[in-house]
């Protein structure tokens, strides 16, 4: 009975002076029982009580899924056949324009074909078009581009003298560098392109072009400088010139000097073919 007047005394001094109920209540004792409750369906749905229900994967549109699940074989296999039907450049521009068979086409906003004089006796080959250049559809239009003009004029070219492409004729997302799938996938369409240009000299902008046109390995600063060989699948040889990128140039100014002594090469090497 004291313990009673005590608690009684306490609860008083810390303001509990009206009873809620008539009968006391354990309140510890319905919290347990209704984590005991509850234990059971915790245990049955962990993942409904841990995170948020969520919502059901969105599907890619039906044409678009059903151009990016064909086989990786099939899509060269296709552009092998589509590239090798076109007799003129224009039927090969519309064969690529036809083809689904590289996903860089649905993030692409043009086709970047060709610019220049296709009957001119060297083509210079880029990589693949940037921003400027996937809004215009035109390559080499940029800031690249500009500074590829004053290269041209250095050794007394301009672009109704020579014939310009890139092996990838539409941008990657973010002017990210194509992957060796792209590059395989687009490399018939390139191919046919300079059969049917029929130049006397390529010209490989930058270490990607130069690799897709001469198979080697090595970086563009041991390839740069130095003649290669194109073989075109009718087994004519046409000589290659790797050298620095525009882009690349610009980033680095003082390789330059080494651009120019590539395009002096060129310069000598076309007019002995032309004279």
């Amino acid at each position: 009975m004291t313990n009673l007047r005590e608690l009684l005394h306490f609860y008083a001094e810390a303001g509990v002076d009206t009873p809620l109920e008539d009968a006391p209540v354990d309140r510890f004792s319905q919290v347990e029982t209704k984590r005991v409750a509850a234990s059971p369906t915790q245990a049955a749905r962990p993942s409904q009580q841990q995170r948020p229900e969520q919502p059901a994967p969105s599907q890619p549109a039906p044409s678009i899924l059903s151009k990016t699940s064909v086989p990786d074989d099939a899509k060269i296999a296709m552009a092998r056949q589509m590239a090798s039907s076109a007799a003129t450049l224009e039927e090969l521009r519309e064969q690529l324009a036809a083809f689904d068979g590289c996903n860089l086409k649905f993030t692409a906003k043009n086709l970047v074909f060709a610019d220049g004089n296709p009957a001119a006796p060297i083509m210079f080959v880029g990589e693949a078009p940037g921003r400027e250049e996937d809004l215009e559809g035109v390559p080499f239009i940029g800031r690249s581009g500009q500074l590829l003009d004053r290269m041209f004029a250095a050794i007394g070219l301009d672009r109704t003298s020579v014939y310009i492409a890139n092996t990838i004729p539409w941008r990657p997302p973010g002017n990210r560098t194509p992957t060796p799938l792209e590059t395989e996938i687009c490399r018939p369409f390139f191919e046919r392109q300079i059969e049917l240009a029929n130049p006397r000299l390529l010209v490989a902008l930058g270490g990607p072009a130069a690799k897709a046109l001469t198979n080697a390995t090595e970086g563009i600063l041991r390839l740069r400088g130095n003649w290669k060989a194109h073989l075109t699948t009718s087994g004519i040889q046409i000589p290659v010139m790797p050298t620095l990128h525009p882009a690349y140039l610009l980033r680095n100014p003082a390789q330059k000097r080494f651009a120019w002594r590539d395009f002096v090469n060129v310069k000598i090497r076309l007019r002995a073919l032309t004279d």
